[in-house]
């Protein structure tokens, strides 16, 4: 159909089926804002969640390098108490 067929088409339109379009329209319009706003709420609230997680992380790390010098020092002491645990057996066999 040629445009200027459309347009007349269009003009023929009634006023209740311009007020129905317009209202379409408005209603896409809210929806559209609604959409919009959500879609901020959400990036806001990733923004966050990646924060919480970025600091999680962090702390994970920490913690685990906490366990990783705990083990070493333990494994000190261990070695440390079953030389003295030898050097008590060699003075109680010495006796």
């Amino acid at each position: 159909m040629p445009v200027k067929a459309e347009r007349d088409v269009a003009a023929e339109g009634s006023p209740t089926e311009f007020a129905s379009l317009e209202e379409k329209i408005y209603r896409t319009i809210e929806l559209l804002k609604n959409a919009r706003e959500a879609k901020a709420a959400v990036e806001r609230d990733l923004s966050r969640v990646r924060e919480q997680l970025e600091s999680r992380e962090e702390e994970v790390e920490g913690l685990k390098s906490e366990v990783i010098a705990l083990k070493r020092e333990r494994e000190e002491v261990k070695s440390r108490i079953e030389k003295m645990l030898g050097q008590m057996d060699t003075i109680i066999a010495a006796h």
